[in-house]
């Protein structure tokens, strides 16, 4: 017979989506039993330096979203390493992969995704790394001190981050990318020629619209080739092209998917005591799932409210992404779409800044190097529809404070 469990409010997922949710749900004053199931035997940390300080730094240790001691304050009931292996709805059950089961008030779904492979051949070569979790950095930089070059898979902002570590570190890189520019699906062209820019200078060979990526498999070695250069053979291969978002558990239990999970602005699902957070959240209003830092976080603190009280208000924050590459610092206001007919650049001797405006003049994305202070403006505008002078956004002499 199947152990039941009380779980309270249970969470699957010991990432940053998990973590905020379970602190939220402490700090709004949530005194039952809250339980946690993640495949990982670590606490809550941060994602975001393990392709940057995790891979360079010998002594970086694990970045801890909160304290040991805040930690241990939550009172979690932990279920790890676990998986869930299957969530009953209808009696409302998680089944574990040990063979227990958790019963649940409420339950939120957190689970994130897993790397993408080109195919099984890549997944299986012992030499190909992907990077999502803290162990992953783990392994991927004690094989990084170990090679002389490195083939980067994916021109997007995971592998353009790796690029940039892996030069700090002295390798020879490599990058491959099937679309025609970098990081072509979230940026217009100007900004993917800025970030090619900033590679080719630090010694990156990019190779973009390069069609398939083959793995020879005739060799021991690790050789790669693509339609536009002859096989070359790397000392390792980091895996950049994406994610497989982990939606077979909200699948198998009938909750409405579209590209994501389905939720409304309280991050409920289709069924009103299942939540969801983090990447495996369809956006309530873009509608679209955000692999991103701020999302995670601010997502599930709000549906971690929303749990608790119903009324509480809706999320409806605008689409932010950040990337660290060499000495710059990358902030990314607002996605593309097709209303964006203008596009502006602002360049002054310390910083850029990339504005795409719709025929109103209305700003739809922003993207900036190196000027946090002009993004804090850009979500004003945006919040507000205030309709832009594309003169005076072009001028390096005009100041953007002015606008405020």
């Amino acid at each position: 017979m199947t152990q039941i469990i009380n779980g309270g409010i249970v969470i699957i997922g010991g990432g940053q989506a998990g973590g905020w949710a379970a602190k939220t749900l402490r700090d709004e004053g949530y005194q039952g039993t809250l339980s946690v199931i993640s495949d990982e035997a670590h606490d809550f940390y941060e994602r975001p330096p393990l392709s940057k300080a995790a891979l360079k730094q010998a002594d970086f240790s694990l970045s801890r979203l909160f304290s040991e001691e805040d930690t241990a304050a939550l009172n979690i009931t932990w279920y790890r390493p676990l998986r869930a292996t299957a969530i009953d709805s209808q009696h409302k059950q998680v089944l574990l992969s040990d063979g227990r089961a958790i019963s649940f008030d409420k339950l939120l779904i957190a689970t994130g995704g897993r790397a993408r492979y080109l195919s099984s051949d890549w997944q299986s070569h012992p030499r190909v790394f992907t990077l999502r979790s803290w162990d992953d950095a783990q392994r991927l930089r004690e094989a990084m001190l170990k090679a002389d070059n490195i083939a980067i898979i994916g021109g997007g902002w995971i592998g353009l981050e790796v690029a940039a570590s892996a030069r700090q570190m002295g390798l020879d890189v490599t990058v491959f990318e099937r679309q025609t520019r970098l990081c072509q699906r979230s940026v217009p062209a100007s900004v993917s020629d800025a970030l090619m820019q900033r590679h080719q200078q630090a010694g990156v060979n990019i190779i973009t619209d390069c069609g398939d990526i083959c793995l020879d498999e005739t060799t021991d070695s690790l050789s790669i080739s693509c339609d536009k250069q002859a096989s070359q053979c790397f000392d390792i291969a980091v895996m950049g092209i994406g994610v497989e978002l982990n939606l077979e558990l909200a699948s198998e239990a009938g909750l409405e998917l579209a590209h994501g999970i389905v939720i409304n602005g309280q991050g409920q699902t289709s069924h009103p005591d299942i939540y969801a957070a983090g990447d495996v959240a369809c956006h309530p209003t873009l509608s679209l799932c955000l692999q991103s830092w701020a999302y995670a976080q601010n997502q599930a603190i709000s549906t971690a409210k929303a749990m608790l009280n119903a009324h509480s208000e809706p999320f409806s924050d605008l689409a932010w992404l950040w990337s660290d590459q060499y000495q710059d610092n990358i902030q990314i206001l607002g996605i593309p779409t097709a209303e964006a007919t203008q596009h502006i650049q602002r360049i002054t001797p310390n910083s850029e800044i990339y504005f795409s405006l719709n025929q109103n003049n209305e700003l739809i994305q922003m993207v900036s190097f190196n000027d946090a202070r002009a993004i804090k403006l850009g979500k004003r505008w945006m919040q507000n529809n205030r309709k832009l002078s594309p003169t005076e956004l072009a001028d390096p002499n005009f100041s953007l404070m002015s606008l405020k």
